[in-house]
């Protein structure tokens, strides 16, 4: 078992490089399967996701060359046999080869998917959309297959604009018949990413970013070229850390514009943010003041920031107001801020943080991905040595986070 251990209380400074997207990556690394030929993705994050997703095409029976941040996939051999319980539990997104083995085969076998603890999470809406274009759906000890005689395009509605549901229904229906139209679609700057994708190997896919989606269905997708776009949850993450502990942080390779909600946050908080084209210069301000935040779908305050946010929020002056309305699993975090010396109350899916509190060390638990970078960013802003169990769920999603915090002065080890 592995831990992080953080000596806080350092002031950081300098240039941490943000990575390729894991919300994009994982979609992107299923979504390859779809062409017969060989694929190339870059900018691909080297996390445990990435790999858990590698071992997944590797049962399949493709050829996979990692070469840095390069991933090449050949699918030109792949065989379409069930995905074992063994794999598809080690990360939610393995549920993006149900649409990919659906729209490549008609016929998908597999468990259903793993990931961070962080709510209920139902596939049903992925299901929905696949049985709108001629699925037929079999569940039996938390097994599903999924087959078609021919996939046909449809019109589908999804209640809730949930981003794994407008990316499988996207897979599923680029070789269906006819058009698929998605509305209510998700619209997150991930979708577009795959979208490009789909279309560079030849894909009809139009409105990707809007809240309709049109998928005119092809006969066959070709070899490409395609890059992963800059990770949003990653750059705010560091966002984040730099208002925190920062001295002139610079964070390099970021699309300015899909950060906007956090921007506005941290600019009302008393954040001091340079923009560039690809970059921002983030230092912090001892007289910071409280905000209320509520999670929204794209363009809105995303979930996968909310946790972090909390850290910072501790060191404001007032009471901070979060609404978390993604996911109900979303505040374990917050039992070890208080450990920690928060002052927080919980009432439904509101959470109070009263500020400024002093942060002092101790031993916490990182019991998803975003509650791992919550508390990372804390000890940060700690007094003392904090160690952070469970640590498996942060390198699922952050790259390289120790070498990039120890590169601003951070004084922080996995053991």
């Amino acid at each position: 078992m592995q831990n992080i251990i953080i000596e806080g209380n350092q002031t950081l400074s300098g240039t941490v490089k943000i990575s390729g997207a894991k919300n994009s990556a994982v979609a992107l690394i299923p979504a390859a399967i779809l062409c017969d030929e060989v694929v190339t993705i870059a900018n691909v994050p080297d996390i445990t996701d990435r790999d858990a997703l590698n071992e997944i095409l590797t049962y399949l029976g493709a050829k996979v060359k990692i070469e840095g941040e390069t991933m090449t996939i050949d699918s030109s051999a792949i065989e379409n046999k069930e995905i074992p319980e063994s794999i598809s539990k080690k990360l939610r997104a393995s549920y993006y080869f149900m649409g990919a083995l659906l729209g490549k085969y008609k016929n998908v076998k597999m468990y259903f998917p793993g990931g961070c603890n962080i709510g209920l999470r139902p596939i049903n809406l992925h299901l929905k959309g696949f049985e709108s274009l001629g699925a037929t759906v079999e569940e039996e000890d938390n097994q599903y297959t999924i087959k078609a005689d021919e996939l046909v395009g449809n019109r589908i509605y999804l209640d809730i604009a949930s981003v794994g549901a407008t990316i499988n229904i996207m897979l599923a229906a680029v070789k269906a018949k006819g058009t698929t139209v998605i509305e209510n679609a998700a619209k997150e700057p991930e979708i577009v990413n795959v979208a490009i994708f789909l279309n560079n190997m030849g894909a009809r896919i139009l409105g990707a970013g809007t809240s309709e989606i049109k998928i005119v269905g092809v006969d066959k997708l070709s070899s490409c070229y395609h890059e992963v776009i800059p990770d949003r949850i990653e750059a705010g993450t560091y966002m984040i850390v730099a208002s925190l502990m920062g001295e002139k942080v610079r964070i390099d390779n970021v699309i300015p514009e899909h950060l906007d909600a956090l921007t506005s946050k941290l600019k009302e908080i008393g954040i001091n943010i340079e923009t560039g084209s690809d970059y921002f210069i983030i230092s912090r301000n001892k007289n910071l003041k409280s905000v209320n935040i509520k999670t929204q779908g794209y363009p809105g305050f995303p979930t996968d920031l909310q946790q972090p946010i909390t850290a910072l929020l501790t060191q404001c002056s007032g009471t901070s107001t979060i609404e978390e309305t993604i996911y109900e699993n979303r505040f374990q975090n917050l039992e070890y801020l208080e450990e920690m010396g928060a002052t927080i109350k919980i009432s439904g899916n509101n959470a109070y943080i009263e500020g400024p509190t002093k942060l002092e060390g101790c031993e916490v638990i990182a019991t998803d991905l975003r509650a791992g970078a919550c508390l990372v960013l804390a000890a940060l802003a700690s007094n003392g040595k904090t160690t952070i169990n469970n640590i498996e769920h942060i390198l699922r999603g952050y790259e390289n986070i120790v070498d990039k915090l120890t590169n601003l002065g951070a004084k922080i080890e996995i053991v």
